[in-house]
């Protein structure tokens, strides 16, 4: 997989968004060494684990993960043979509690997600631990409950205590007119009173403090010592069983430490799991059905970080060609489309529900390489053009069935005849290597490759031309146009500038057409015909030749199949219908039948130049391949119901 694509794909901002579903230190290092897998079963496998934890999700039941806190330092830890503290072994309690939750959780919800379910039965409850620990510790202090010789000990802790209290309030009142105030409380671990400084010799006892100013003075009376001492030797007993006990449950949590690390192992799949699940529905995703072939079929697909109201993508790779040309003008969703393409291909390999429609289809790729955006880079002294020619290079070693490439704005960046010819260059051999390759261009010649080249196809991002606006679909078969002076309008360039664009734009259109404007209508009006195997003349004249033609040949009458110049609409024709007696001639534009005076015309291509070979049926440019089936039929038998429709001629 080449990583580098997943960042222009925004795969990295959807693996972002999935680390951030997760609750514990365990399953957030899962998701970020997640990576999208080739291996069918292994994503099978995924994309279940997740649509089952989406079910569970969507049932309203919440999942008694847990966040892990501190296992993760107390684990790394284990098996050392430290003795824990109590905070620690608490913490293990408290998790053991939502491993049972959990395995409860689970067994309740088999019949929603028996998969996912089954992974609780490796779960290990540690019953004998988890009530130890339960029963020593609570609060973060060791119970009385832990041992018996720690209760004893405490017993006596708190009978000397309050001996002591008794003496101490005998003192206070004993020695009332030296006090600074009448209060007990403790300096050192040892209870005392506070006595004016200059009154000191009247309190025999051990100064254990001072006050900050200095006038007063903390002192243990001479009554209290022996209790004090004795106190302190009760509280040292005390901390030798404190330890005593840590290292007996220390021991005793060494002894689980195999179920311990399991039991992380499962919750932080849990987590995992279920962070998938939640960033699939958070863009309403669905499991896609997975192709053992190299195809791509996306049925009202949605970019999944441009929210719900993005419009629905439907677009095919792989069945009936292996390259899809897609234009269309700026900002008319072009890249947006490769990028979901790409980006759905990564999500779905790496068990990711994503937000398409009932009947899209997918196989899997071992390379996923796109050449999105300006790929200029100041660090390396790349060009834009230089740092295309790279990702091109990598696509080039990459190319095979099980590669999908995706190239934005072909050409672009250099010169663009020389571009134009390293584009077609590449789609050609791309297209020999068997790679699934989806393609962004504004160039006429790239999209007359497509119309032409068996195994590629054309497609056009749809543009409303009343109100100027894209509208962000993909419709499938048919070429695009860039609208640019529209859209330039619509932006606010001057009208100045816009008519004189037009001029220049007509005075280049009159009777001066480049080699590869005339090869775009020849392969555009016979693109039918390559089914037959017969193929236009590639050959035709440059503009003078076409200018130097005696102006008796222009004066011939039009013929089925001749190539004319459409001065209304500013673009060619072939001729379907010759001239009526008022000189009107029905002609095919893009699969649509117009009728046009023969004076608003001029012959471009004569048909002999296209189709030199007579016997060449033209009804294959000008019918659709179920009409030439219908009348081949009607042909040899009567067919009850059976209707050849034709659509009607618009009129200029």
């Amino acid at each position: 997989m080449n990583q580098a694509s997943w960042g222009r794909l925004e795969y990295t901002k959807v693996k972002e968004k999935l680390v951030s579903y997760t609750v514990s230190p365990a399953g957030k290092l899962l998701a970020e060494k997640h990576d999208p897998s080739t291996n069918i079963r292994q994503v099978e496998a995924w994309l279940q684990e997740t649509e089952e934890a989406a079910c569970l999700l969507g049932s309203g039941a919440s999942m008694p993960l847990s966040a892990m806190e501190g296992i993760d330092s107390f684990l790394t830890l284990l098996g050392k043979g430290r003795i824990y503290h109590e905070q620690e072994l608490e913490l293990v309690a408290v998790w053991l509690t939502s491993v049972v939750q959990m395995k409860k959780y689970m067994h309740s919800k088999h019949e929603i997600a028996p998969t996912i379910a089954a992974y609780a039965d490796s779960m290990y409850d540690c019953p004998e631990l988890r009530e130890e620990l339960n029963r020593s510790i609570r609060y973060g202090l060791i119970t009385d409950l832990a041992s018996a010789d720690l209760a004893f000990i405490r017993r006596h802790v708190y009978a000397t205590e309050d001996k002591i209290q008794k003496k101490m309030e005998h003192a206070l009142s004993k020695y009332r007119t030296s006090l600074q105030e009448p209060v007990l409380s403790k300096r050192h671990g040892r209870f005392v009173i506070s006595v004016k400084r200059e009154l000191r010799k009247q309190v025999p006892g051990t100064v254990w403090d001072e006050s900050a100013s200095g006038q007063t003075l903390f002192i243990e009376p001479l009554d209290a010592a022996d209790l004090q001492m004795e106190l302190q030797q009760w509280k040292a007993e005390e901390e030798r069983e404190r330890t005593v006990i840590l290292a007996r449950l220390s021991a005793l949590a060494e002894s689980f430490s195999q179920e311990l690390f399991q039991n992380v192992e499962v919750m932080a799949t849990f987590d995992f799991i279920t962070a998938r699940a939640k960033l699939s529905r958070s863009f309403e995703g669905r499991r896609m059905k997975l192709s053992p072939e190299p195809v791509i079929r996306l049925v009202a697909a949605r970019h999944p970080l441009l929210g719900k109201d993005s419009i629905p993508l439907h677009a095919e790779l792989g069945y009936g060609w292996k390259q899809l040309i897609i234009t269309g003008p700026n900002t008319g969703g072009k890249t947006v489309t490769l990028k979901t393409i790409g980006l759905f291909v990564l999500m779905v390999q790496s068990g990711l529900l994503v937000p398409a429609g009932e009947g899209s289809e997918m196989g899997l790729f071992k390379h996923v390489i796109a050449d999105v955006g300006d790929g200029q880079s100041l660090e390396q002294s790349l060009s834009t053009f230089s740092s295309h020619i790279t990702v091109l290079k990598e696509m080039l070693e990459a190319a095979g069935p099980r590669s999908l490439l995706l190239l934005d704005e072909l050409a672009a960046g250099t010169d663009p005849t020389e571009g134009i010819a390293l584009s077609i260059a590449l789609l050609e051999q791309l297209l020999k290597r068997g790679a699934l390759t989806a393609a962004t261009t504004h160039f006429n010649e790239i999209k007359a490759f497509a119309a032409r080249t068996e195994g590629c196809q054309n497609g056009k991002m749809a543009f409303d031309v009343d109100t100027l606006r894209p509208l962000y679909r993909l419709e499938m078969g048919e070429a695009g146009d860039s609208h640019a002076f529209a859209i330039a309008r619509r932006f606010g360039l001057t009208e100045e500038v816009m008519q004189r664009a037009e001029q220049l734009l007509e005075r280049k259109s009159g009777m001066h057409f480049n080699r590869a404007e005339v090869i775009e209508v020849a392969s555009t009006v016979s693109s039918v015909a390559l089914d037959t195997g017969l193929k236009p003349k590639s050959r035709v004249e440059e503009s003078q030749e076409t200018e130097s033609r005696p102006a008796k040949e222009n004066r011939k009458p039009f013929v089925k199949g001749d190539v004319v110049w459409l001065y209304p609409l500013k673009r060619t024709g072939v001729v379907y219908r010759p001239a009526d007696e008022r000189g009107n001639i029905i002609v095919q534009v893009q699969r649509q039948k117009h009728t046009f005076n023969q004076k608003r015309m001029k012959l471009y291509i004569p048909k002999e130049e296209l189709y030199p070979d007579e016997q060449y049926d033209l009804d294959i440019v000008f019918e659709s391949k179920e009409n030439r089936k219908k009348r081949k039929l009607l042909n040899r038998k009567h067919v009850e119901g059976l209707m050849i429709e034709t659509p009607e001629e618009d009129q200029y």
